[in-house]
C-alpha cells in the first residue's frame, strides 16, 4: 500500500532552552509506491527515527499530513493503522514458542486455528526457520530470533511494514545475512516497507530508493546508484561511502560537462548537477575505488581528454598510507590537496603495493566523475 507524508514537521520541546523548541523534522514530502522498499537513512539525530514512529502513529506530527492506502491517518490509533514495526530489540515473548511467537497476531485477530496453522507454517518456512517451531526465544541465536521477530511481523499482511534500524544488536557478518533476508522476503510477499538506519551498506543493500537526511531535512531522495554515483551536495558525497572532492570552476554544464580545476588544467566529467551553470564553484567527486594509481615515473603528462572513456594521468601525489584488509589495499595521497585523496584496489597481489613514501600518479575516467555545488 501507499504512503504519503505531506508537509510533515515535528516539533519537540527544547530541554536546554525554556520555551524553546527542536524541530526533529522539518517539511518533508516523501511518496512511496505500493510495494516499494524505502530507506530512511542518516546520521544519530537527523530525524529518521521520529519519521517511523509518526507513519507508525506513535508521534503525532506537528504539522502536516501522512496518508496510508488513500487514507489520512493523523488521527488514527496505532493500532488501527494496519502498520507493523520491527525493533531493534527483537520483541518476542519468552514464555512462547517460536511457533506461537510467529502466530500471535492472527490470534489476537480471531482467525480460525486451520488458518493460523497454515500462515504461520508458510512464513516460518519462506524464514527458514520450520525447525525451529517448538523452541524457546532463549534457545536461539540473536540471528534466528530476529528471523522470529521478521516472521511475526509479516504474517499478519500488513499494509506497511516498518523497520527501526532491525540489525544493530547483531555481529557484522550475521548482518550481512540478514539484511539480504530482510529484502528476500519483502519482495517475496510484496509488503510497502520503511526502513531506518545509519548503515549505509544496509541501506544501498535492502532499497529500491534511499532517503537521505540531516537535521530534520531531506538532503536527497533516489535509488542506491543515484545517492551514491551522482550525490547533491557534500554532504551526500560524504555520508554515503568514502569520496574524493576536487575543487573546480564549471566551464560548460550542459550534455558534456566541462570545469577547470585551480591548476588551470580543463577536466570533463560523466555528469553534473542540474542547478550548477558556467562560471558556478563546484565539486569534481570521484570515489576512492575509480582513482587509479601508477607509477609516477611511466605516466605521460596531460589531462583528461574530453572524449575518452580513461584518463591520462590527472596528478601526482606522495603514499601517506597503505591499509591492507586482504581483498582489498586502501592508500591515502597527499597530492596539495585540503585532505588526502582515498583510493581503493581491488586483489592486490603481493609485490605490487605502493609503500609509504611512493610518488604515484593518480587518475580515473570522465564516467566517474560528478560535479556538485561546493557549499
Amino acid at each position: 500500500m501507499s504512503v504519503r507524508l505531506v508537509n510533515i514537521t515535528k516539533e519537540f520541546a527544547d530541554p536546554e532552552r525554556a520555551g524553546g523548541i527542536m524541530l526533529a523534522v522539518r517539511d518533508m514530502n516523501l511518496e512511496i509506491k505500493e510495494g516499494e522498499f524505502v530507506t530512511l537513512l542518516g546520521p544519530s539525530g537527523c530525524g529518521k527515527t521520529t519519521t517511523l514512529r509518526m507513519v507508525a502513529g506513535f508521534e503525532a506530527p506537528t504539522k502536516g499530513e501522512i496518508w496510508i492506502s488513500g487514507e489520512m491517518v493523523n488521527d488514527v490509533p496505532p493500532n488501527k493503522r494496519d502498520t507493523t514495526m520491527v525493533f531493534q530489540s527483537y520483541a518476542i515473548f519468552p514464555h512462547m514458542s517460536v511457533e506461537q511467537n510467529v502466530g500471535f497476531g492472527l490470534e489476537l485477530k480471531g482467525r480460525p486455528k486451520a488458518e493460523i496453522r497454515e500462515e504461520t507454517a508458510k512464513v516460518m518456512d519462506v524464514m527458514g526457520i520450520t525447525e525451529l517451531g517448538k523452541r524457546r526465544p532463549d534457545q536461539l541465536s540473536g540471528g534466528q530470533q530476529q528471523r522470529v521477530a521478521l516472521a511475526r511481523a509479516v504474517v499478519n499482511r500488513p499494509r506497511v511494514l516498518l523497520f527501526d534500524e532491525p540489525l544493530s544488536n547483531l555481529d557484522a557478518k550475521l548482518r550481512e545475512t540478514m539484511r539480504v533476508e530482510i529484502r528476500r522476503v519483502q519482495q517475496t510477499f510484496g509488503i510497502t516497507s520503511i526502513y531506518v538506519t545509519h548503515d549505509q551498506a544496509e541501506a544501498m543493500t535492502v532499497s529500491d530508493r534511499i532517503v537521505v537526511m540531516e537535521k530534520g531535512l531531506v538532503m536527497q531522495v533516489g535509488s542506491p546508484f543515484d545517492v551514491y554515483s551522482r550525490p547533491k551536495s557534500r554532504f551526500v558525497a560524504d555520508f554515503i561511502g568514502k569520496v574524493n572532492l576536487f575543487p573546480v570552476t564549471v566551464i560548460e554544464a550542459g550534455a558534456s560537462p566541462k570545469v577547470r580545476d585551480p591548476r588551470g588544467r580543463e577536466l570533463f566529467a560523466g555528469s553534473v548537477d542540474r542547478e550548477l551553470k558556467a562560471g558556478d564553484e563546484a565539486l569534481l567527486t570521484v570515489r576512492p575505488e575509480s582513482l587509479r594509481l601508477g607509477e609516477a615515473e611511466d605516466a605521460p603528462t596531460g589531462e583528461l581528454p574530453g572524449g575518452a572513456e580513461s584518463a591520462k594521468i590527472f596528478g601526482e601525489g606522495k603514499v601517506t598510507k597503505a591499509v591492507y584488509l586482504g581483498s582489498v589495499i586502501e592508500y591515502e595521497i597527499d597530492a596539495g590537496y585540503e585532505k588526502p585523496l582515498l583510493a581503493i584496489s581491488y586483489d592486490p597481489i603481493d609485490g605490487e603495493f605502493y609503500k609509504v613514501g611512493d610518488t604515484v600518479s593518480f587518475s580515473f575516467s570522465r564516467k566517474a566523475a560528478h560535479i556538485l555545488p561546493r557549499t
